[in-house]
């Protein structure tokens, strides 16, 4: 049976309306600015879309549609905890919910003690493997400057609370963060495809030379492929779990990879350039990997994945 992975008219419009905003607001020159600070005013603006709320109760949005803004968002490099906001929306309390949604709650993701956006959070969570906690400071919060140009926090914490039948939740996560890294790799990419395109080297522009265009070629390949699995975990979510979360680790697993050699081989093409803080390619590779940097659990890496497959396989096989 085939699936169509294309976005609907809906999730389309998102993509169009999000596409205008980040055009408007979130340009390379005003996320170069925000380094090391919370985007205050743009995450209240997003918030004001709706975007926060997507996946969530008082939404109508389900994971297809967070696939769209995440896409459109990580396009842009679009700063902040957006991945964990939605991983958030599954697991706290209405009250809680809705201010994560209205942008007035910040949540930090991660594995304590260094977490990201720590210093604005209200709402921590730990996420160790397949489970997930929620945890509190027991120390006031340490500023930490990272990789992505995100300002973290480094801060001890407790557990306090296991959040039981999570697996949905961190399948969303990892869809997610999927979905930004295919956008934030294709950001990259188109920039060195349009700077290859007017670079000229012996009298021509090195796009038309092999050693340049074939690993372009190579990278968007592999981000269109991240792209494919990480909608298909999208679309299989409300229905079939156990499917939708092994998709989701192969989808992370893949945008991961795809977004890590697209962010090599452009750095190739920039040259000198690509390497600058004031340069047309950091703002995203910082973020990239920033990203990828993060450890996996077991099962988000190619021999994790393997056996994931062959048990699935081994099910099925002793199944009546």
């Amino acid at each position: 049976m085939s699936i169509d992975l294309a976005f609907d008219d809906a999730q389309e419009g998102i993509a169009t309306a999000l596409s205008q905003f980040c055009e408007e607001s979130c340009n390379p020159e005003t996320v170069k600015a925000l380094t090391g600070k919370f985007p205050e005013a743009l995450w209240r603006d997003l918030a004001q879309l709706g975007i926060l709320a997507a996946g969530s109760e008082e939404s109508e949005g389900g994971p297809c549609e967070i696939v769209a803004a995440m896409e459109t968002l990580g396009f842009a490099a679009f700063p902040g905890p957006l991945a964990a906001t939605f991983l958030a929306t599954q697991l706290v309390d209405t009250k809680e919910r809705v201010e994560l949604a209205e942008g007035r709650t910040i949540v930090a993701v991660g594995r304590p003690p260094l977490l990201p956006f720590a210093k604005e959070a209200s709402i921590f969570l730990e996420i160790e493997g397949e489970e997930i906690y929620r945890v509190r400071p027991l120390c006031e919060v340490e500023c930490v400057q990272a990789l992505g140009g995100e300002a973290w926090g480094r801060v001890e914490c407790e557990r306090i609370e296991h959040f039981e039948d999570s697996a949905s939740a961190l399948a969303l996560y990892r869809i997610a963060l999927s979905a930004y890294l295919v956008g934030v790799g294709d950001g990259l990419l188109r920039a060195a495809v349009s700077h290859a395109a007017t670079r000229k080297q012996f009298g021509q522009p090195i796009g038309q030379f092999q050693a340049v265009a074939h690993p372009l070629a190579d990278g968007h390949v592999r981000l269109e492929a991240a792209r494919l699995l990480t909608r298909s975990a999208a679309s299989r979510l409300e229905g079939d779990l156990d499917t939708a979360s092994s998709e989701a680790r192969a989808a992370h697993y893949s945008a991961r990879r795809a977004a890590v050699e697209v962010a090599h081989s452009c750095h190739q093409v920039f040259g000198a350039i690509g390497i600058t803080l004031e340069g047309p390619a950091f703002q995203f590779s910082r973020r990239i990997m920033q990203l990828a940097a993060l450890a996996p659990p077991p099962e988000v890496t190619a021999e994790g994945l393997f056996r994931q497959t062959r048990l699935a396989a081994q099910t099925r096989e002793e199944r009546p």
